[in-house]
């Protein structure tokens, strides 16, 4: 209720109290904007202890912002996680907050705005997921084309679910399914997958292993799958180390989970088939392989069949074989000895005049032999020292029996022997004459006239 003032005299502005003031213009906004609803994206989310929540709705453009209020109650009625830039329709009453005079809209209900903006957001999402390189075709792992152990993530209550097993019943009833149960829809839904996921992983690494993972839930709205958009779902699709099929919604409906997926399936029945072969197929194709091994075993039977009969042909007659081989050793033999004696005869023919040509090189070493002997001959008797004592020459020795070269060597009243051609020759020295250095020593030599 607005505070009323005494009207002052024309000519006169009116003075209001700012409490007042502020009053009026909350009562006039309450009493024209009872209730709105204003599209915008979120921006500055924030949850107090309280449990109210606070943010700004901005426009597209950011040319206008309009600070919002959502009390617990209200808040805790919203079916998503509201977050940074996400377009949103919120209905609720426009007032003033007195205490610091602001404009603020006190939201009742949230809800997301149209499929358009959604998608605009799944573009943009995919665009910068994409880029990373989590739909890279490259990281992409086989699924096993015969699994014993297969885990299904999704909600318990969903109908994906049976149609998952019953497809795996009629097709592979020998294949384990093991389900990692959690929420496909709502705001809790993401962190329920990722968890469901890790836990798939963890088991595998711990000793139950996993063949394949199928991550499924039934057709719906953008907004129903909304929860498979989310960025830590297909992050943590993309890192599991157990191939990943994903089978969301209908053939037209396209999640990011299902871009990371290692395969992706039209509907969550697809999924299952994809998954287990069927029965009576794999059992056609056992029967045909079983034929083929079993012609091909019997073709080599048959081949070895063979080459025994023609073993058992030629070993039916021993001594037939015998007698052939003693033919060949007969030829073998003839040739042989044929061989030798030509070979003899050769030798027998060449054998004179390598006779001759013996004789001959004989002949010429001798005479060679003979020179070299002659020409040694020569060279002792020149050296024999006999022959130079036959010239004239002596050979002197001292009592000792050393030969004496130097005067020096000798003294006066010693003894020589002189050694001739013929005889000895006992000397003793009366003089001891030394020669000049410039003559030449002429050595133990000493003409017998110079005595």
């Amino acid at each position: 209720m607005s505070t009323w003032l005494p009207e002052r005299p024309q000519g006169h502005a009116r003075v209001w109290g700012v409490a007042a003031l502020v009053q009026a213009v909350s009562d006039t906004l309450a009493a024209r904007f009872s209730s709105c609803v204003v599209k915008g994206e979120i921006s500055g989310f924030t949850r107090a202890a309280s449990g109210h929540g606070y943010f700004t709705l901005k426009d597209e453009h950011d040319n206008a912002t309009l600070r919002c209020a959502m009390f617990r109650r209200a808040l805790s009625q919203v079916d998503f996680s509201p977050g940074e830039g996400m377009l949103v329709e919120a209905r609720g009453n426009l007032a003033v907050y007195e205490a610091r005079g602001e404009l603020q809209l006190v939201v009742e209900g949230l809800q997301r705005a149209g499929a358009g903006a959604l998608f605009e957001q799944f573009l943009r999402r995919k665009a910068r997921l994409e880029a990373e390189g989590l739909f890279d075709p490259a990281r992409k792992q086989a699924i096993p084309r015969y699994p014993s152990r297969v885990a299904v993530v999704t909600s318990t209550a969903a109908a994906a679910l049976r149609d998952v097993l019953t497809t795996m019943r009629r097709r592979s009833p020998n294949v384990e399914v093991v389900l990692s149960p959690c929420a496909v829809q709502g705001a809790e839904a993401p962190a329920q997958i990722v968890k469901a996921i890790g836990e798939v992983v963890l088991a595998h690494r711990q000793g139950l292993a996993m063949d394949a993972v199928i991550l499924c839930r039934g057709g719906g709205s953008l907004e129903d799958l909304w929860s498979f958009n989310d960025e830590r779902v297909v992050r943590a699709v993309a890192a599991s180390p157990i191939p990943v099929i994903c089978g969301v919604g209908h053939e037209t409906d396209f999640t990011l989970a299902e871009f990371a997926a290692d395969l992706r399936a039209p509907t969550p029945t697809a999924a299952a088939e994809l998954v287990a072969q069927d029965r009576d197929t794999s059992w056609v194709q056992l029967d045909a392989l079983a034929r083929h091994m079993a012609h091909r075993v019997h073709q080599r039977l048959d081949g070895l069949a063979q080459r025994l009969d023609q073993a058992t042909v030629r070993m039916a007659r021993p001594a037939q074989l015998l007698s052939r081989h003693g033919q060949q050793l007969s030829l073998l033999e003839h040739r042989m000895l044929a061989a030798c004696q030509a070979r003899v005869g050769r030798a027998r023919q060449q054998l004179p005049g390598l006779q001759e040509r013996l004789s001959r090189a004989a002949a010429v070493q001798q005479s060679h032999e003979a020179h070299r002997l002659a020409a040694w001959g020569g060279r002792l008797s020149a050296l024999n020292p006999h022959n130079v004592l036959e010239r004239g020459f002596a050979w002197l020795t001292d009592e000792a029996g050393l030969p004496i070269t130097r005067a020096c060597q000798a003294h006066v009243g010693g003894q020589v022997a002189g050694v001739l051609a013929d005889g000895l020759l006992r000397m003793n020295i009366t003089e001891v004459t030394m020669e000049p250095p410039a003559q030449r020593d002429p050595g133990p030599f000493t003409n017998q006239g110079d005595r």
